[in-house]
């Protein structure tokens, strides 16, 4: 099927943009990597009047590391962060990169579309949930750093206003005493998730956990952060069966539906054997002060 007729723009500057939006934004969708987009216009499931295409801003596309901050901008690509060593300043995001779809939409995709389109099983918000991302909006009246848990609204929707659009992506960089993981299960390459886990953690100087991050991709409504289980390591030192009691805490949070990928027993089975081993990579990073 071919998708309906739209209007088609391709500004320069940031500030092109914003005032294209400021005079046009309800009837705007922002096409960055459009892998998620273009499919959806093809089945007419979206139809927007106007597609606004990002790709020639210059100034989008940084990935920076700046006082313990990642930066990343609304043009990195998957693939970019595959391929950066200054990801690496987040262990969860360099862990999550290549598990993301497929070669193709890694290549053209990115990161900041992800969480703009907000597919409920979609990886990256699972990752920013658990390392406490923040997103950067921007209009011609300013910006706003909103944090991922305020930004993620419902499925398929986010805080982001008519006028706005997702200029960068900002996520703590690891200290030398943290580490994080990404563990995903799927039935084939390129497949949405069966059960994806995010998890992170910091340690204190005395080796007990300072902060901790936990969050599931495909088996709730939505990606779910599990605060009840963050809350269980924060201030613990780190064992073996506290994992196991993290994991277990996970696996009751959740709420997965049975379906071709497998029955909702199975995948809280999954989800509590991904805690268990997130956790037990990510402190193993920690311990070894790999920043």
């Amino acid at each position: 099927m071919y998708p309906a007729k739209f209007d088609y723009l391709a500004p320069e500057s940031l500030d092109e943009t914003l005032s294209i939006l400021a005079d046009r934004g309800d009837e705007v969708k922002i096409l960055a990597g459009g892998q998620s987009l273009i499919p959806m216009m093809k089945l007419r499931f979206a139809t927007p009047p106007t597609l606004l295409d990002i790709n020639r801003i210059p100034g989008l596309d940084g990935l920076t590391r700046t006082n313990g901050t990642l930066s990343i901008g609304a043009l990195v690509r998957h693939n970019d962060v595959v391929k950066s060593d200054v990801a690496k300043a987040n262990h969860t995001v360099v862990s999550a990169a290549p598990w993301i779809a497929d070669p193709i939409v890694r290549n053209l995709g990115t990161l900041a579309g992800s969480l703009a389109h907000h597919d409920p099983e979609g990886d990256w918000a699972s990752v920013m949930l658990a390392c406490d991302g923040k997103v950067v909006l921007t209009s011609s009246t300013g910006e706003r750093v909103v944090p991922i848990t305020e930004f993620l609204v419902d499925m398929f929707s986010t805080s982001c206003q008519p006028n706005e659009m997702v200029t960068e992506v900002r996520v703590k960089a690891h200290s030398d005493r943290g580490g994080g993981n990404y563990q995903k299960l799927e039935r084939k390459v390129g497949d949405y998730a069966t059960v994806g886990v995010a998890t992170c953690l910091e340690l204190a100087d005395d080796g007990t956990v300072a902060g901790a991050g936990i969050a599931l991709t495909s088996v709730y409504a939505f990606n779910l952060k599990v605060t009840e289980a963050e809350s269980l390591l924060k201030g613990e030192t780190p064992s073996e069966e506290l994992f196991k009691e993290a994991a277990r805490v996970a696996s009751q949070a959740c709420d997965p539906a049975s379906d071709s990928r497998g029955s909702a027993d199975y995948k809280r089975h999954i989800v509590d054997i991904y805690t268990q081993r997130g956790l037990a990579e990510s402190l193993a990073i920690a311990q070894g002060g790999q920043s």
